[in-house]
Parts: C-alpha cells; sequence; structure tokens
C-alpha cells in the first residue's frame, strides 16, 4: 500500500482521470449528497444534487467537480429519492449544465413539510429531457460501467447479484426499527462494477429494507467501496448490511452536525476487513475515537478551517486497484 502527501491549495486540483480508469468524485454539499461517476466512456452519471438555495452553493461544487473531470454534460442524472437535501439542487444544477436524462423511482411517496413543492420543482425541469423510471433489477445504461439498480420504490432484487447469495450470519441478531413508509424506504440503491472493482451507493434506504437485501442471505455480495448510506445516520448502515457487503473503504457523505453517527460509525470501523473511512467532514458531535485522521476528512472543524466544498475523489482500475485522494490535503492511498 503506497502513501502520498502534498499540501496544495484546493482550488488547484488537478484531476486523476485515466482514460482507461472510473473517477468517482464525492462532493461537498453540507451533509445532502452528490457523487459525480464518469465512466471510462467519457459519459457521467451524477447520483444526486445536494440543498437547493445557499447562493447555488450546491450546484456551483457540482459544477466544479465536472469541470476538474472535464465533464460537459450529465449523461445521467439519478435521484435516489425526493428529499430536499438529495434533489432540492436540480433546477439551479440545470441551469449551469445540460441534463440528458433524468433517472428516478418514479412515485413521490412522501408529502409532509416541504417535498411535494420540491418534487413539483425537480418534475417541472425533469419533464424538459428525457425521463427514466427504474425499478429493482433494472441497469442504467451508461457506457463503460454496470450500473445494477438493487432497489427502489421500497422493493428490492428477488434473486443476488451473480456471485452473491451466502447466508448471513449477522441476520440472527438483526431487530428492525420503526416503519418508515416515506421517501427514505423507497430510495434508489445502486452496485456500479468496473472490471473487478465493485461499489455500493443505497441512497438513504431506511435500516428494514436493508433487511430485505441482506437477510438472510446477502443478494450484493461484497464490494470495495461502500458510499455510506443516509449519510450514516443510526437509521441506516445496520450490522446485517454492512459487514455483508465487507468493504474496503468506506466514504462517508456527512456533515458537520449531519450524519456521522457514533453507532453508524462504530459499526463501519468494526467491518471485518475494513481499511479506512474517509469522511466528507468532521463529525462535530463526535470526539477523536470516531472520526478518522484528520488527512482522511475533506474538510475539517469550522472553527479551524473556512475552507469548504473539498471533494473526496475516487479513481478505480478495472483489475480492482483503486485510489482515494482528498482534495484539501492531496493525500492519497492506493488500495490494490
Amino acid at each position: 500500500m503506497k502513501i502520498r502527501f502534498a499540501s496544495i491549495l484546493f482550488f488547484a486540483c488537478v484531476p486523476l482521470l485515466a482514460a482507461a480508469d472510473l473517477t468517482v468524485y464525492a462532493i461537498d454539499v453540507e451533509g445532502g449528497k452528490s457523487t459525480l461517476f464518469v465512466s471510462p466512456s467519457g459519459e457521467s452519471m451524477l447520483v444526486d444534487t445536494g440543498y437547493d438555495g445557499f447562493k447555488n452553493r450546491d450546484a456551483d461544487r457540482i459544477l466544479a467537480a465536472a469541470k476538474a473531470a472535464g465533464v460537459k454534460q450529465i449523461d445521467y442524472l439519478v435521484i435516489t429519492h425526493y428529499h430536499q437535501d438529495h434533489v432540492g439542487g436540480v433546477p439551479q444544477l440545470a441551469a449551469k449544465i445540460p441534463i440528458r436524462n433524468f433517472v428516478d423511482h418514479g412515485q413521490n411517496f412522501e408529502q409532509v413539510k416541504d417535498n411535494g413543492a420540491v418534487y413539483d420543482a425537480y418534475v417541472a425541469v425533469r419533464d424538459k429531457g428525457n425521463h427514466l423510471v427504474v425499478k429493482a433489477g433494472d441497469r442504467i445504461p451508461i457506457r463503460g460501467i454496470q450500473v445494477d439498480v438493487v432497489t427502489a420504490s421500497g422493493k428490492g432484487i428477488a434473486k443476488p447479484l451473480p456471485g452473491a447469495g451466502q447466508p448471513n450470519p449477522a441476520c440472527a441478531t438483526y431487530q428492525p426499527l420503526a416503519v418508515d413508509t416515506g421517501e427514505n424506504a423507497h430510495s434508489i440503491g445502486m452496485v456500479v462494477t468496473y472490471g473487478s472493482f465493485r461499489l455500493v451507493d443505497l441512497g438513504d434506504l431506511y435500516w428494514n429494507q436493508e433487511y430485505d437485501l441482506a437477510c438472510p442471505n446477502n443478494k450484493l455480495g461484497v464490494v470495495d467501496v461502500y458510499l455510506t448510506t443516509h449519510h450514516a445516520k443510526k437509521t441506516s448502515g445496520s450490522p446485517q448490511m454492512v459487514w455483508a457487503l465487507h468493504p474496503k473503504v468506506a466514504i462517508m457523505n456527512n456533515g458537520p452536525t449531519t450524519g456521522g453517527a457514533v453507532q453508524a460509525w462504530q459499526t463501519i470501523h468494526d467491518s471485518p476487513g475494513l481499511l479506512d473511512i474517509w469522511q466528507l467532514h468532521f463529525a462535530t458531535a463526535n470526539g477523536p475515537d470516531h472520526n478518522s485522521p484528520e488527512a482522511l476528512i475533506a474538510n475539517r472543524a469550522p472553527e479551524s478551517d473556512n475552507c469548504w466544498g473539498n471533494w473526496i475523489q475516487l479513481t478505480a482500475r478495472k483489475d480492482g486497484s483503486f485510489t482515494v485522494e482528498n482534495s484539501r490535503t492531496r493525500f492519497s492511498k492506493d488500495y490494490r
């Protein structure tokens, strides 16, 4: 395992994109979610767009990552579900960069709070492009990588993915939480495969719906990288799910005070075979025992750092090896 370190300003970040690589940017949207995938084919897939408002903050940060990656349009915009921190930024983003295909789970299952207005604003933009509704078992047709939809609208895949299906011993201790009938429980979840490399992104999938993918048999198999579910809040990321995935690396899309819960952090930390947790933010409610080393945190505590918007960049190769880099410090680590 090789470790490199250099001190360089965030604004001078140079992408590590190579023609044969899959590049992924976990973008800082302050506890919301937005992840940009750039396929070796050159096509792009953006998963969620962060918040609206904040003087175009999240749209501008997505645009900065797209520029660094050489992306001039979003070929597939996947909206995992219709909460403001995932879909709110669509109108502002669409005003800045072309979006060709809008991918979602169809029906809005939640009208409480601001969901209705946020959903309506999204639909108004979506109606100007091509709309794809996906269900579990579908594939998103981006060239160069395989994107399997494993859950959508509250229903998971019926059969295991190739190579998966092993009994999950952790299921014996499973305890369900109170039922969630809202959008989190209906999130789109995906497994992204490039050669021997595998990554999972389950959106904000709820604890109880994770059970359907993990128990009694693990339908997803093992992965190299786990993009933490629901910002690593305690209502997602069950041991049954995380430990079955057996990731080498977790990338946590938390904010300073959103997600990164002690319980969820510890579950990931204790996952068999885990090497590192990379965090978008220092979790201010946690002590050092439940935050990663500073080199693995893209945005530090507010009182110590006023440079926001740093991303975590992942570069994956077809042989399954990959590199993760912190754009704040340019600290990077190779995983083989």
